[in-house]
């Protein structure tokens, strides 16, 4: 598989089978992206990996955390301005539409958003911190890495989500992979192979290139 290739067929999966997936192909992976550009080679991700019976242990863990956590940062602008607000708002539609959950049914929409802490029932995980002195560039360093990881997992057959959900959870996640103060969660990333359903055949749109291009 080339990279055209892997661009094309990697989307966010959201549906898992329960094959394991074996810690030492995640560690290769993981081995890989680290070749991601980074400025000053200051390679700012931190990666704590849940696999086996540690993702069992941590979906435990978090059933007992009931207290309210303060977000580690504003996953979206408030508000959020177009046309990016229509996009999020189709791409919504069009997952709820395939999974048949009415516009009216609340409670069904809510149930699937919380399967983002679920890991979509994926069998393998990781979470993506960062040091709370690093700003922008760095942050755009962590997208170039997560986005290595997903194109390589995806030549391996893999399926993957990055979830900047879990940035709600900052205090339950960095208490049980015992993360120092000074890193900041950023993302988690599920991690498994794709289960044929209607929501794996989600295909977002894409913006056309003129739209966002300007040939000076």
């Amino acid at each position: 598989m080339n990279v055209s290739e892997a661009l094309a067929k990697r989307k966010s999966i959201r549906a898992f089978s329960e094959k394991k997936v074996e810690k030492d192909l995640i560690r290769s992976l993981l081995e890989k992206a680290a070749r991601s550009p980074s400025g000053g080679n200051v390679q700012p991700w931190r990666i704590y990996v849940l696999c086996g019976s540690t993702i069992v242990d941590f979906k435990n863990f978090l059933a007992t955390q009931t207290e309210p956590e303060s977000p580690a940062y504003p996953i979206y602008p408030n508000p959020l301005s177009e046309p990016y607000r229509s996009s999020r708002f189709k791409v919504g539609e069009d997952m709820y539409k395939l999974l048949e959950i009415p516009r009216e049914d609340k409670q069904a929409r809510f149930a699937q958003l919380m399967e983002n802490y679920n890991f979509f029932g994926a069998p393998a995980a990781f979470f993506c911190f960062v040091d709370r002195q690093m700003g922008p560039p760095q942050w755009s360093d962590l997208g170039m890495f997560l986005q290595s990881f997903m194109l390589l997992a995806t030549e391996q057959g893999l399926g993957t989500c990055a979830q900047e959900a879990w940035s709600m959870r900052p205090k339950s996640v960095s208490e049980f992979v015992s993360a120092p103060q000074e890193l900041m969660l950023f993302c988690g990333m599920a991690i498994g192979y794709p289960e044929e359903t209607a929501i794996n055949a989600l295909t977002t749109d894409r913006t056309p290139l003129d739209d966002f291009a300007t040939f000076v």
